[in-house]
């Protein structure tokens, strides 16, 4: 039986509208905090935790705004809206930087799986967007709209 891996990741908005992120110490891409969740683990719980280990900020969640599914590995990502509560940005040794970019940046830096969940994030409509990819680009949906 195919098994599936749930990831979590937080997409955090400061009050001036910039987004933290990471440059990813193993590939060197910049992405949203994130991880796998733990088998124990709520997701939210999940996202908190991995933004605080991988960037040194403390996070409230607001709402899920995103599921994701990476066709190729079988990773289902669960992205949430989150808002810095405290802590001071630092690396760890999963990151090997930690920037707060604005929405532009977002789309130069990120590639596009990972960009569109920060843009999804910020996104005024409250509805989870729901997507797959294939590593590297977003696939058309069978749904009509």
């Amino acid at each position: 039986m195919p098994l599936h891996s749930v990831s979590v990741a937080g997409v955090v908005v400061r009050d001036d509208g910039r987004v933290l992120a990471i440059r990813r110490a193993d590939n060197g891409t910049w992405e949203p905090p994130g991880g796998v969740l733990e088998l124990d683990e709520r997701p939210e719980d999940g996202a908190i935790r991995e933004v605080l280990e991988e960037t040194g900020i403390r996070v409230s969640v607001e709402r899920l705004t995103g599921v994701y599914k990476n066709m190729s590995r079988n990773i289902v990502a669960l992205v949430f809206l989150c808002r810095p509560v405290d802590g001071v940005e630092r690396t760890s040794t999963e990151s090997t930087a930690v920037e707060w970019l604005t929405p532009e940046e977002v789309g130069k830096w990120m590639g596009e799986v990972y960009a569109v969940r920060v843009l999804d994030a910020l996104d005024a409509d409250t509805t989870p967007h729901v997507r797959a990819h294939d590593g590297c680009h977003l696939l058309e949906s069978d749904i009509s709209a």
